[in-house]
């Protein structure tokens, strides 16, 4: 009989544990990260009696979750792609509204400054006008102010962000480390076999940090997970995890580098190439191929503008006869430490081949290398004398910088933040020429002169302010219906001097230099007279009753249409307006804006897909549950009905026996 009770018994434990198993799925069944959990059994070792083996009941041997690794890394890799995309997302879609926008964006204030312009040159006098077009110049430059500024402001979110996900996941780092001293614990008096619960803890603290950093995990001999984030950085190692932050240490991009501290104290710089995945590798590729590129290519458009506008400005005369002053100021090239002695200034002349690319400038033993940061390459530099060119930026004092040191060098990323405008006198607006042009009345020929204009002002401006040309004449000698032009003293003809009415008589462009320096340009067309009397002359004289003259102002307001960016690697031919770079920049980021978006919304299904197959495996079914607890409920009152069959075939015998 007491076989029977003991076989009951142990029936009537194992519907025990079921039951408890089945309440504890279902209390749990909207529990993150919880596992369904199941009861394993096996039949007690039969006893031999009477010639036979008779079984002695069955044995709970454990409790385990139902898992599937491949799953498990199905979720975590689809949930990782779309933290990093979300994170992205959140911020390249403010830098997409804040260019793209129809009344705040930069065109509407470039169109309505080069308006303004064409008010100046369609009546040079008005005061009103020029007055305008400083204002609206001054609107223009608030409006480049308050992009880089809201970029700015996009920047600093990111990088708050990122110090939350480093704090989140240190936390979850600690609770790892925490998980696996107890699971340890529970490996060791458990027989081999980790508490379930703590598995499952362990595994959502996991994901949490999965969904901050790429995440992967190795398995140890005692039931602990090592932990790694990124390509490889250890986070925890059995029951010690380290933590990170943002340091003082500069990268090769001069922001502050990714620190890892450990329990020691020891703190050690993480590359940021070794960091990807998750909100945090969103975060730091929205910086790196969103933010900074967006401000370096608003920098560069401010820097085109500003040196273009202020070189032909500086071309032509005020209303006070003096040549023009710079319209805007610019910050100029930045380098980093200021210190270093290295010194480096936009070529005007060179303009076009401005990339907006920042770079390291490095001396290794005499052996001068410029990478550009965002690519890495050595871009090749020729330095002379201390002194350099590359891609339109003068570098000088490189002999300053000591063998192995280096500077980081940014032409246009600060630009846009420090444009400003220069003059506030609307006097003070170039719109004339300096030079003027006449055909005495004298001429017997059909010679004339258009388009002139002025490519050097040096050595024109006298200490007062006003214009230290003379008047000189050019004439002409004929030899077989060819003709030379002769300048007079003084000025000289650069590029040549011959002119043939039969092919040239539509317009030939010559060019005149003085001895100070300053040279012009103007196209000669029609057929000059040559006679025995004189020849025809030209007269240029300085323009001291320019009031009315817009020359100048015109070729200014033409810079709206000319191609001024981008000539790098095009044979230094430009290829992009002012408004063609903008709407480039805004299309770039648009369409990141738009991959980025299309890209979350994939993962998001992807996470959906492979939630659904892991759940069907791993999920509680209350359903299930359900039937579950009435056929244990059952299979309790049947071991209950075999202990009370021992019990009577017991009173039974005694029955008997009394």
């Amino acid at each position: 009989m007491s076989s029977l009770l003991n076989i009951g018994l142990t029936g009537l434990n194992a519907s025990q544990a079921y039951l408890n198993t089945t309440g504890h799925n279902i209390a749990n069944a909207a529990t993150p990260g919880f596992h369904r959990q199941n009861v394993t059994q096996e039949t007690r070792d039969p006893q031999f009696l009477g010639g036979a083996f008779f079984g002695t009941g069955t044995a709970v041997t454990g409790v385990r979750r139902a898992y599937n690794e491949l799953l498990e890394t199905q979720v975590l890799n689809a949930d990782n792609r779309r933290a990093e995309y979300a994170a992205y997302n959140r911020f390249i879609s403010q830098v997409d509204n804040v260019l793209a926008d129809a009344d705040t964006g930069l065109t509407p204030a470039l169109n309505e400054f080069f308006g303004a312009l064409q008010s100046v040159s369609s009546n040079p006098t008005n005061i009103a006008g020029r007055q305008a077009l400083i204002s609206t110049s001054e609107t223009l430059v608030a409006r480049f102010r308050t992009l880089d500024t809201r970029i700015s402001e996009i920047s600093d979110g990111v990088q708050t962000d990122m110090s939350a996900a480093m704090v989140s996941i240190n936390g979850q780092a600690a609770a790892i480390a925490e998980l696996n001293q107890r699971i340890v614990v529970s490996q060791v008096s458990g027989g081999g076999r980790a508490s379930s619960d703590l598995l499952d803890q362990r595994d959502q603290a996991i994901a949490e940090i999965n969904k901050l950093v790429r995440v992967s995990s190795v398995p140890q001999r005692d039931g602990s997970l090592s932990v790694f984030i990124g390509s490889g950085q250890a986070l925890v190692l059995g029951s010690e995890a380290k933590q990170l932050s943002i340091g003082d240490r500069l990268d090769e991009r001069g922001r502050p580098m990714m620190m890892v501290t450990s329990a020691n104290g020891t703190s050690v710089p993480v590359a940021e190439s070794l960091i990807n995945g998750g909100e945090l590798g969103g975060l730091l590729a929205v910086r790196r191929d969103g933010m900074e590129p967006a401000q370096r290519s608003l920098g560069l458009l401010a820097t085109s503008l500003a040196t273009a506008f202020n070189r032909q400005h500086a071309l032509g005369i005020d209303l006070e006869g003096a040549l023009g002053q710079g319209f805007f100021t610019l910050g100029g090239a930045k380098v980093v430490p200021p210190t270093s002695g290295v010194t480096v200034a936009v070529d005007p002349e060179a303009l076009s081949s401005l990339t907006g690319s920042d770079y390291e400038l490095r001396n290794d033993a005499g052996q001068y290398t410029l990478v550009d940061i965002a690519s890495g390459k050595d871009v090749g530099l020729a330095v002379t004398g201390g002194q350099a060119s590359y891609a339109g930026l003068d570098f000088s004092g490189l002999d300053s910088l000591g063998s192995g040191q280096s500077v980081f060098v940014y032409p246009t990323r600060y630009a846009a933040a420090e444009l400003g405008v220069a003059i506030d006198d609307p006097r003070r607006v170039a719109a004339a020429a300096p030079v003027v042009a006449s055909m005495p009345a004298t001429n017997a020929g059909t010679a004339r002169v258009t388009e002139l204009r002025m490519t050097s002002v040096q050595g024109m401006g006298k200490p007062d302010g006003s214009l230290d040309m003379g008047a000189t004449s050019l004439g002409f000698t004929e030899a077989g219906g060819v003709f030379t032009l002769v300048p007079g003293t003084g000025y000289t003809l650069v590029g040549g001097a011959t002119y043939a009415p039969a092919t040239d008589g539509a317009g030939k462009t010559f060019t005149l230099q003085n001895t100070a320096g300053f040279t012009f340009e103007f196209k000669l067309s029609g057929t000059p007279a040559v006679n025995a009397t004189g020849s025809d002359v030209i007269d240029f004289k300085p323009n001291s009753e320019g009031v009315a003259d817009n020359r100048n102002a015109a070729l200014l307001g033409a810079l709206q249409t000319d191609k001024l960016m981008f000539g790098a690697g095009s044979g230094g031919s430009a290829t992009a307006t002012l408004n063609n770079a903008y709407a480039q920049l805004v299309a770039k980021v648009g369409s990141k804006t738009r991959e980025v978006q299309a890209g979350e919304r994939t993962q998001g299904a992807l996470v959906a897909q492979a939630t659904a197959a892991r759940d069907s495996v791993s999920g509680v079914n209350l359903d299930e549950e359900a039937a579950n607890l009435v056929r244990f409920q059952q299979s309790y009152q049947a071991a209950g009905r075999v202990m009370a069959v021992a019990q009577r075939l017991f009173d039974e015998m005694l029955a008997i026996a009394r």
